[in-house]
């Protein structure tokens, strides 16, 4: 059977790859229908999250780092669980399969009953990672089989499969967390070497009235909608990120010793924690290193500074006397195309991302890239690296826009409090899921996630 032979080619940590047998998979694929493309985006993003956990030990699939981390098993599970959940709702006769572990995959959605408590994500061997690969085998047949018989629910089939792109962005931040330079991709790519001058410098956008918020007619997320007006003064903003020399003159001025630039929750933070540096740095004989997917290196300071909290990037605002974009003035800045009064889809225009534009998960590069990479993924502004290589705060709060519908209750309208919103993706997000729109939020703590940030005034 052609699907058996999909789920196969999945779950088989020592298979390698067939194209032409991928080929045959998606020849039951080959017209345009809307069930069609569900199924080709479904299969891609199963084969993206096994192409993640691939190279990974046993041992490595039920370790939980941190409390705000979840072992690579429990992203399997959960991702595949809600597709069940997503079926069950359009689909009433359907049983789940999920009965024996539910409760332990349920991650914060008190409708389907108890969450289990997130920071013991780890303590848990049964089901055992057998029993969960088995189970990510089953529903990715139940699903493809689900979408050749249902034409009903297609919003809500494409809402869990970028669901599952979401968790795939979580898990490259957890495998950091776990293993950094131990994690051994399928595929790595070193990123392109800067083509044009990388120098700071701040750009002038001019304000008025902006329509804001997702504005085609593809996917996207309850948060980024209605498209709506706002009202924007004149501004500037910078053209790159904040690079790690510019930080580190942050943090050899004293920043991190000095109350005056930060909010009051944040220089708790500071204090607390013992917070010198970004998250992954250490200092080696006067010397700056990081540690991440490539190894133990020198900090190089032509790269955007990464592993950054809200409160971290606030103070090093005020530090030089300037303040963080707000989500409205960042979007403003990646979309609006003056010379035809239009807005766009990405800051390069309509077409989606390709690796020549912005630096993604399917960059393969498990790293960020230097500053001034990616003149071609520049907006009409001349902003660059909009799009990839980091998240970017925003000094907005993460809320509902006016008139906001939840299109999937407890999904994201129950985080409408203390978090900020980030903009423009990483590179861990799949290529899929971004667009300039899309709001993500994390509390202002939070480092271990792909985070960086760029100046406005």
């Amino acid at each position: 059977m052609i699907m058996h032979e999909a789920v196969s080619y999945y779950m088989d940590r020592d298979t390698t790859p067939n194209d032409s047998r991928m080929m045959k998979i998606d020849e039951q694929y080959s017209d345009t229908s809307k069930a069609d493309h569900l199924a080709r985006l479904f299969l891609d993003t199963r084969r993206r999250t096994v192409d993640i956990v691939k190279n990974l030990e046993p041992d490595d699939f039920i370790v939980q780092t941190a409390p705000y981390t979840s072992p690579p098993k429990w992203h399997m599970g959960h991702v595949s669980w809600l597709f069940e959940i997503v079926i069950s709702k359009i689909d009433k006769s359907y049983t789940p399969y999920s009965d024996r572990f539910a409760t332990y995959l349920n991650s914060y959605y008190n409708q389907f009953g108890t969450p289990y408590q997130k920071d013991r994500r780890g303590t848990v061997s049964r089901p055992t990672l057998q029993q969960m690969r088995e189970y990510y085998e089953k529903i990715t047949q139940v699903t493809v089989e689900f979408l050749k018989t249902h034409q009903g629910g297609s919003r809500l089939i494409e809402m869990a499969i970028h669901h599952e792109c979401q968790h795939q962005e979580l898990m490259i931040y957890d495998i950091q967390h776990l293993l950094a330079n131990l994690y051994e991709p399928a595929r790595y790519q070193k990123p392109p070497r800067p083509i044009k001058d990388a120098e700071p410098s701040m750009i002038h956008i001019p304000g008025g009235i902006y329509h804001t918020g997702y504005t085609s007619d593809g996917f996207c997320y309850d948060v980024e909608l209605p498209e709506h007006k706002v009202y924007l003064n004149d501004y500037t903003i910078a053209k790159f990120p904040v690079s790690c020399g510019e930080y580190l003159e942050f943090m050899e001025s004293g920043g991190y010793t000095d109350f005056r630039y930060w909010l009051d929750d944040g220089w708790k933070k500071v204090q607390e924690n013992g917070w010198d540096s970004p998250m992954y740095w250490e200092r080696i004989k006067d010397t700056w290193y990081v540690k991440d997917f490539v190894g133990l290196r020198k900090v190089n300071p032509a790269e955007p500074v990464v592993h950054i909290s809200y409160y971290e990037a606030d103070a090093y605002a005020r530090w030089t006397g300037a303040r963080l974009p707000t989500e409205h003035e960042w979007e403003k800045a990646a979309c609006w195309d003056e010379a035809s009064s239009s807005k766009r889809l990405f800051p390069w225009g309509n077409d989606p991302p390709a690796p020549d534009k912005c630096n993604l998960l399917e960059s393969e590069s498990y790293q960020v890239s230097e500053l001034g990479s990616y003149p071609k993924g520049a907006s009409p502004y001349g902003c660059q690296q909009l799009i990839g290589d980091i998240w970017e705060w925003t000094a907005s709060e993460f809320v509902g826009y006016p008139g906001f519908q939840s299109n999937f209750q407890e999904y994201n309208d129950k985080w409408f409090t203390g978090q900020k919103v980030l903009r423009g993706g990483s590179f861990g997000t799949p290529a899929v899921s971004i667009r300039s729109s899309y709001r993500n939020f994390f509390h202002m703590d939070e480092r271990w996630l792909i985070s960086g940030f760029r100046l406005a005034n």
